[in-house]
């Protein structure tokens, strides 16, 4: 279908930062074809009028684990490891491939209604997550996860091959994996090894977490004498293209380390915080030129997937742990959730910004609501007052995906019956 958006202030997020006003924007089948003043033989098949609207690229949540939907506001108050050991990973071995999707399915339904377009997640049963992509038309990287040591099995990672070869380009192009070992203190040193063979063998890259805590980056001085990032660097890991959440407890030795090797980081504002496990330097890290993206993490720990939050917390909470007005100023939080995201997961040559020839992955914001009003700065207003709910239609690869604030492609209701069962059900078993 071919798509006119006319009358919309556009951010483009591509060399210009600031929003250009009565901007017309024109989509061809998956891609952007003009923007400004459109070519009157150019045939559209639908209008939209985005008078009072702001036109820009759709957020992508560089790391989470929406099927964590199911564990929603049910282990709350708990530091990470408490809250790990004792609360979610027993749950988790109760969940089915049924529980995955449709917990999936609702985290699908609350990422498009806030605007993401694209997401990144590391979970299990990884099939139902694409499916629920393929559903949904959103845009995906997935990894299953890994965890093992160094006489593993290797039954995860033929999980990861058969993944590959049925899912990487599927659902039109809009779904890529990537291999997900969980983290350094859940992956022996050899199965890290083999992570890093399996990531070549499928020209793949790395999603990990990594320095979370302060507990985690003990235990590794303890057990390696070495910081998590130093003990994986030096398995070879940042061989691979990698991207590594969280990141809080760094020294300035790790800093060095992920610059020099191109580490993409991504933030997780809320569930650091809402874990207790620090804050990242963030600032720091972009200072010395770390590609930073911005990531909600699960809905059992965020306890949503609301990426204006994010980048509204990105944007605050810098300043008051760097005690400067001036650290992480609005655009840089947009670029976070926008263009830096897309850098992290290889995707910039198609997404992130609205530019004639890459996909069209568009997000219209409806501005006529009084926390926009006086209209003094548009990048202040998304950093500082706009809301999940103030998106009204979303577009991905061509195709519209949530119009007037009405879904289009699954059935809401359906999904949040089917999902409260799934949790009821996983509850008693």
């Amino acid at each position: 279908m071919n798509i006119l958006i006319k009358n919309a202030t556009l951010l483009s997020m591509g060399d210009k930062e600031e929003p250009v006003e009565n901007v017309e924007v024109a989509i061809e089948k998956d891609k952007i074809k003009y923007i400004g003043e459109v070519p009157e033989d150019f045939y559209a098949e639908k209008v939209i009028d985005a008078r009072e609207s702001l036109v820009m690229p759709g957020l992508i949540d560089g790391h989470t684990h929406i099927a964590m939907s199911l564990f929603r506001n049910y282990a709350d108050d708990l530091p990470l490891m408490e809250w790990l050991k004792t609360r979610i990973w027993p749950l988790e071995e109760k969940l089915t491939a049924q529980d995955v999707y449709w917990g999936s399915m609702l985290g699908v339904a609350e990422l498009i209604r806030s605007g993401v377009t694209c997401f990144s997640d590391m979970y299990f049963f990884m099939e139902e997550t694409a499916k629920a992509v393929e559903e949904a038309g959103i845009r995906a990287v997935l990894a299953r996860g890994l965890v093992g040591g160094d006489n593993d099995d290797g039954r995860r990672f033929e999980e990861t091959r058969k993944l590959y070869k049925s899912w990487h380009n599927g659902a039109g192009g809009r779904l890529k994996f990537m291999v997900g070992p969980h983290a350094p203190y859940t992956c022996s040193p050899g199965y890290l090894r083999k992570v890093v063979e399996l990531a070549r063998e499928l020209n793949v890259g790395i999603h990990i977490h990594i320095a979370e805590s302060a507990d985690e980056v003990e235990e590794s001085l303890k057990n390696y004498g070495k910081s998590p990032v130093r003990h994986i660097y030096d398995l070879g890991l940042f061989d691979i293209p990698t991207v590594a959440a969280h990141c809080v407890h760094l020294s300035d030795e790790d800093i060095e380390i992920l610059a020099e090797n191109k580490v993409s980081v991504v933030n997780n504002p809320t569930s650091n915080l809402k874990l207790a496990s620090g804050f990242a330097p963030v600032e720091k890290m972009i200072k010395k030129g770390i590609n930073v993206a911005l990531g909600t993490d699960g809905p059992s720990s965020n306890n949503n997937l609301n990426m204006f939050e994010e980048i509204n917390l990105a944007a605050i909470i810098n300043k008051s742990v760097d005690h400067d007005a001036t650290s992480i100023p609005a655009i840089t939080a947009i670029k976070m959730a926008t263009v830096n995201g897309a850098k992290a997961l290889g995707l910039e040559k198609e997404i992130a910004s609205i530019e004639v020839g890459k996909k069209a992955d568009l997000i219209i914001i409806d501005t006529q609501k009084p926390h926009f009003y006086p209209r003094h700065n548009i990048i202040s207003a998304l950093a500082y007052s706009a809301q999940a709910s103030d998106v009204k239609t979303v577009i991905v690869d061509g195709k519209i995906v949530m119009e007037d604030y009405e879904i289009k492609t699954i059935d809401t209701e359906r999904i949040m019956f089917e999902a409260e069962k799934a949790a009821k059900d996983l509850m008693r078993r």
